[in-house]
């Protein structure tokens, strides 16, 4: 795997994202690190309410944010609840960024869908704080390791390379010639579920299916209005293109902004009104055929 060690950041910009919450100093500490060696850095929070230890939340969300950043970004996520242990500390560079965090599956979502990468274990003394804290990497370790990278040092100086770094499982997708099978991965909020059911494209009155995470299944469309979603024991007919298109307090499934299906209650939480969290299993019932291009269909 190729390292992208003769690209230069001349952005500093570097995103936050932890489960610490701002109550704290947590994130003042790490941004303190990050300033004091890079004082030109632009820092950029991307969430520090994911719930405690919910590795896959962060994985999820470092998924639909990061490509919207300059490709020379630094992403610094610190969602650990292996601290102090025998995980790994590593650094990951794609073409379209750099992460730094534990090796626990945070950067599973990004890395699945990266057309290479390199990844190195932060091990090198000279890109951590002198006295490493065995409860608070974010600040001693992650933190300076980022500072460096978003100054241009090569990913090859801050430690040996990692062949195979933690991965998540594979949130489930199952695809039959009548039916789609997935699950809740997200709830925001709002209370939109959004679920494993993606990537989606509009076509006209059909939906191009690209799975997301997946590059075992094939693409594949299916029409929107004939659809039908069904979770938690309720059945709901068609897939719509925006919430204004049912009643206020009416249950719909829709296309959401991260191209993956929601589910939704206009003006209301679907996860409270069907008492849905990450996990439980959606089935979408339609007709599917495979796309020009596309993999051969296996039935």
């Amino acid at each position: 795997m190729p390292l992208f060690s003769s690209r230069i950041s001349l952005v500093q910009l570097v995103t936050l994202t932890s489960d610490f919450g701002i109550a704290d100093g947590y994130v003042a500490a790490m941004k303190g690190v990050l300033l004091s060696i890079a004082p030109q850095a632009r820092l950029v929070d991307l969430s520090h309410h994911i719930p405690p230890q919910d590795v896959r939340r962060a994985a999820f969300l470092l998924s639909t944010v990061i490509p919207f950043f300059p490709p020379a970004t630094v992403h610094l996520a610190v969602v650990d609840p292996g601290v102090g242990t025998g995980r790994r500390a590593i650094a990951v560079q794609t073409p379209q960024a750099t992460f730094v965090g534990p090796d626990n599956g945070l950067f599973t979502y990004v890395l699945s869908e990266a057309r290479e990468w390199a990844a190195v274990e932060l091990a090198n003394p000279d890109y951590r704080l002198p006295h490493l804290s065995d409860t608070f990497h974010g600040r001693d370790l992650f933190a300076p390791a980022a500072a460096h990278l978003a100054l241009g040092a090569p990913l090859q100086t801050l430690g040996p390379p990692v062949v195979a770094p933690v991965e998540l499982p594979v949130p489930r997708l199952e695809i039959a010639p009548d039916r789609l099978e997935g699950e809740v991965l997200h709830v925001d909020r709002f209370g939109n579920l959004i679920t494993s059911l993606g990537r989606l494209r509009w076509e006209g009155k059909r939906l191009a299916l690209s799975p997301a995470f997946r590059r075992d299944l094939p693409p594949l469309s299916l029409p929107a209005a004939e659809a039908q979603v069904e979770i938690a024991g309720r059945a709901l007919l068609g897939i719509r293109r925006t919430y204004g298109e049912v009643g206020v307090g009416d249950l719909l499934a829709l296309v959401g902004s991260h191209g993956f299906l929601e589910l939704a209650l206009r003006q209301g939480s679907a996860a409270d009104t069907l008492s849905v969290r990450p996990g439980e299993g959606v089935t979408v019932r339609a007709i599917m055929t495979p796309t020009a291009g596309g993999m051969a269909w296996k039935s």
